[in-house]
């Protein structure tokens, strides 16, 4: 289980989360989209007993839901992720297996896409999912 990437998933869900109610469902469901949270749902339904069973767990998740951005929270409840997974493999694959599921409406999309050395001409294809928008022209010169 990728405990970074699951981190970077789970946190901004965290405060809501642990203060579930229906009025904070309904908001958070309209940021973040239904699809997410029901992911993190099922993610933290997973996970809640067993982080409450361990103290430093549960420090680590209050710490990080006070503040979601906060790389040194972030770090902690990555360190005491990493030990429950290490300690329950069954719960890593419980974990991983629902962080690679897709949702019906990602799983039919693919893009595409080539960025060449002309002048950072990108051409790309895109099937099955939705346009949001295009940029006309970006100027600038990129420095590797």
């Amino acid at each position: 289980m990728d405990v970074i990437a699951l981190t970077a998933f789970l946190t901004p869900f965290l405060p809501f989360l642990i203060k579930f109610g229906e009025k904070s469902a309904e908001s958070v469901a309209t940021k973040f989209g239904e699809d997410s949270w029901n992911k993190a749902k099922k993610v933290w339904g997973k996970l809640q007993p067993k982080v409450e069973a361990k103290e430093d767990a549960k420090s680590a998740v209050n710490l990080v839901s006070t503040d979601p951005e906060d790389e040194d929270y972030r770090k902690v409840f990555q360190k005491q992720l990493k030990k429950l997974f290490d300690e329950d493999q069954e719960l890593a694959e419980a974990i991983a297996q629902i962080m690679q599921e897709k949702s019906e409406a990602t799983s039919g999309t693919q893009i595409n896409q080539t960025i060449q050395n002309t002048k950072g001409q990108v051409t790309g294809q895109q099937t099955g999912g939705k346009s949001i928008g295009n940029i006309d022209a970006i100027h600038g010169d990129v420095n590797l």
